[in-house]
């Protein structure tokens, strides 16, 4: 997305503006710290030779964000040196090493996403023994050989031999339930976004926190910043933005969609949107965006002042999410098209159906796609693992470049997995669904699935399941 200098003193106005919101929900905020993970992600240049990546690299690598001036209410473990560092595992290390030698200072812990504080927590679980052993002798894991944190640690770390006690008795318990707090034990709250795709992460969230408030505090894209949450302690259910009008020029239109073939309504100015109507928000930008449909849909909740409020329903088509990957219907129905020609076609097999869905029970999560297979010659449901995890991998190589940079630099999504169903089993989800009201004219096979009795009906038609055994095809061209 096209950004300029300017755009980021813009986006720092939003930034400046969460904590003293939190402040009036949570006081004593500037009394401690935060345990946020925060990452860089690869840079690539265009063919015309532009710099592009990731908005947040973008803001973590401006000065506006390493040479902040100090603001107690925005002080966090992570030094420096190791948010920057490129290298993922030593970034994550480092963060996770200081959180803990402060962890009686750390008073909200967060990440940007739910997904990303899941995969720190998880990162603990494989590595508490070595960042224990680090505590103990106030020496560096030599695994990690980034100068400027070697640097940035000789002067943080010291022997402590009581609190890696502490921390080794804590962790090598098999009950995680609750751990957050029981190493943290200040923290007021999870500064997380849990809204829309996010969601389905909180369950587990809430089990390693025992609970904790859940604050999503600010609703922004890498097109744009628009706005804040100004009840960030609400329940996610009911977390509503108010849009910020000096972010960009927005306009939304009206959202029908059951309206099948009927005109494009006309756009809606912010200020005469209606409460209780969806909109798909469209935004000018002072970086060149002329009337850009973002994708999000959103509900109007409300007014703060003249203010309207929106609640954040869904992403525009978007079946399938993990991290900060989106993947559509046309997309995912492209992924399942290459395989079948270029895999299946070898054996005169071809998809006769298929749904997918979002496994988040494992970190990082990944896809789950069904097939059911039409197999001309053979007997068997399925095909053998090799062939089918070559499937799995074709699917994946057509998926898109976040998606695979998710899998491939930055483990935030796990291989892709296809689970081989007994022939008729779309059949039977059909006659389930008819059963509960759907029309048999009207019917069509749901492409994404979350509820849990069709989930369940699925699951025990499962002939073979089969993972992807090599990653995509992923590269970045670092900049120097």
């Amino acid at each position: 997305m096209p950004t300029i200098q300017e755009e980021l003193d813009r986006r720092q106005l939003l930034y400046s503006l969460l904590m003293p919101v939190m402040n009036l929900y949570v006081p004593g905020m500037d009394k401690g710290k935060g345990l946020y993970f925060l990452f860089v992600k690869s840079e690539t240049k265009t063919p015309g030779g532009l710099l592009a990546r990731p908005v947040l690299t973008s803001y973590y690598k401006s000065d506006h964000f390493k040479t902040r001036p100090h603001d107690p209410y925005n002080v966090y473990t992570s030094p420096n040196e190791a948010i920057l560092c490129p290298d993922s595992f030593h970034s994550m290390y480092t963060q996770m090493l200081c959180g803990l030698l402060e962890h009686k200072q750390v008073l909200r812990v967060g990440a940007v996403f739910a997904s990303g504080l899941l995969r720190a927590i998880r990162f603990l679980q494989l590595n508490w023994a070595q960042l224990t052993h680090d505590i103990r002798t106030g020496t560096l894991n030599p695994k990690i050989t980034n100068p400027s944190i070697q640097a940035c640690m000789t002067r943080i770390l010291k022997p402590d031999p009581n609190l890696a006690d502490f921390i080794a008795a804590e962790c090598s318990k098999d009950n995680w339930e609750g751990i957050i707090t029981r190493i943290w034990p200040n923290t007021k709250y999870l500064d997380v976004i849990v809204t829309g795709a996010m969601a389905q992460y909180i369950p587990t969230l809430n089990h390693y926190s025992g609970g904790l408030p859940l604050a999503c505090t600010m609703y922004a894209s890498s097109e744009c910043y628009f706005g804040l949450n100004l009840n960030p302690m609400c329940k996610p259910s009911e977390v509503s933005y108010t849009i910020m009008p000096n972010m960009a020029y927005f306009e939304f239109l009206p959202h029908k969609p059951n309206s099948i073939g009927a005109t494009r309504p006309e756009l809606v100015d912010l200020a005469n949107v209606e409460v209780g109507k969806e909109y798909e928000l469209v935004i000018t930008t002072y970086a060149g965006l002329y009337r850009y449909r973002v994708g999000d849909i959103l509900l109007v909740t409300g007014f703060h002042n003249s203010a309207p409020q929106f609640h954040f329903v869904r992403r525009k088509n978007v079946l399938l999410s993990i991290d900060s990957d989106k993947t559509d219907e046309s997309e995912l129905q492209r992924a399942v098209e290459n395989a079948s020609q270029l895999v299946l076609s070898e054996f005169n097999a071809s998809v006769v159906e298929y749904t997918s869905y979002a496994d988040t029970r494992t970190i990082p999560g990944h896809y789950v796609i069904y097939w059911e297979l039409l197999l001309k010659d053979y007997s068997g449901e399925s095909l053998s693992d090799e062939v089918m995890s070559r499937c799995c991998l074709a699917m994946e190589e057509s998926l898109n470049s976040v998606y695979r940079q998710g899998r491939v630099a930055d483990n935030s999504i796990g291989p892709l997995e296809i689970r081989v169903v007994k022939s008729g089993t779309f059949e039977e989800l059909m006659d389930y669904s008819i059963s509960r009201g759907a029309s048999i004219n009207q019917y069509k096979v749901p492409r994404c699935v979350s509820y849990t009795p069709i989930m369940e009906l699925l699951d025990s038609r499962v002939v073979s399941a089969h993972f992807s055994k090599f990653l995509p095809h992923w590269t970045s061209e670092r900049c120097r």
